[in-house]
């Protein structure tokens, strides 16, 4: 199969990003960054979680981050919901797309969530079944597709058990997270084609983790599978919090810089996307983890020199 002309980038930055940043931005912040993320020409990005804030204190309030967005409704805003009462927070809060979460790995499922896989995907069926029955589009993922912190290396059939269920009560789209972000090009690749097997290639979005470096390559490895869904992050922005060593996502900047490099169009402004991370990252005190980014940074610093 050929490589897609065209990339969607699902943005994560204001989720799964902000998710793991040990500063806690307010409200307000979260709304200007999502507004200008939207403004570099990103048509979905994660607003949010109904989570507890006792547990990520980071995406308390996503009910008051949707009331203050009126972005063009071509603009997904998707929010992940854990459970039924994350469900029904998000529909009070008029959420219109919603994803849910579950793990190739059983002991990963029990840290994080404190349930099984299969009790796991027992209590979202009932929640997909209601999402699609009211209209709003739902997502689903599968964490610790390539390897978990408790258990290693992830076998591709767990993978491939999992994300079938999902699509089967009702997922659009399954995303295939590398969570600790210790794939390679090769086994992501065999990852994604078996998925891709069961539940068809058109159905799943890549989600890697870099924290060895390896995000890009690994994107480029499934690209000729015909993957046309790849999330990532503004600046690497992120982790997950309950995968001990897991670093930052791929940067929204670098996917973009790598894509338009091999000619397949994103709809994204890349310049002013760096300029979003750079603010972002001040906002936050950190430095910024896009290699492209930073380059841009020092070219246009460069060029204003010379004026």
């Amino acid at each position: 199969m050929s490589r897609a002309r065209t990339i969607r980038i699902v943005e994560v930055g204001p989720r799964d990003g902000l998710q793991n940043e040990a500063r806690i931005l307010p409200v307000e912040a979260r709304i200007d960054l999502i507004k200008a993320l939207a403004e570099t020409g990103l048509g979905t990005i994660e607003a949010g979680s109904f989570v507890s804030p006792r547990h990520v204190p980071q995406l308390a309030a996503t009910a008051a981050v949707l009331a203050g967005l009126t972005l063009p409704p071509e603009v997904g805003l998707p929010v992940l919901v854990p459970n039924g009462r994350g469900f029904s927070d998000a529909l009070t809060a008029g959420a219109r797309s919603i994803a849910v979460f579950a793990a190739a790995s059983e002991c990963f499922s029990r840290h994080n969530i404190g349930r099984g896989i299969d009790q796991s995907l027992s209590d979202y069926r009932p929640i997909v079944a209601e999402a699609r029955a009211k209209g709003l589009r739902v997502r689903g993922y599968v964490s610790c597709s390539l390897g978990c912190p408790y258990e290693g290396r992830i076998a591709p059939s767990k993978v491939v058990d999992v994300a079938s269920r999902l699509a089967g009560m009702g997922c659009e789209e399954v995303s295939l997270a590398d969570t600790i972000g210790v794939g390679t090009p090769d086994v992501a690749r065999a990852m994604v084609a078996a998925v891709a097997q069961e539940i068809g290639i058109s159905r799943i979005a890549l989600h890697f983790h870099d924290t060895y470096g390896q995000a890009l390559a690994n994107v480029l490895a499934c690209l000729d599978l015909g993957v046309t869904t790849v999330d990532s992050a503004v600046s690497g922005l992120g982790g997950c919090p309950y995968a001990p060593g897991a670093s930052g996502n791929l940067a929204t900047e670098d996917l973009v810089y790598m894509l338009t490099g091999l000619g397949i169009e994103t709809g994204v402004d890349l310049r002013r996307l760096a300029a979003v991370g750079r603010a972002i990252c001040s906002s936050l005190g950190t430095r910024p983890r896009s290699r492209a980014g930073q380059a841009l940074s020092a070219g246009m610093a460069e060029e204003g020199a010379h004026v």
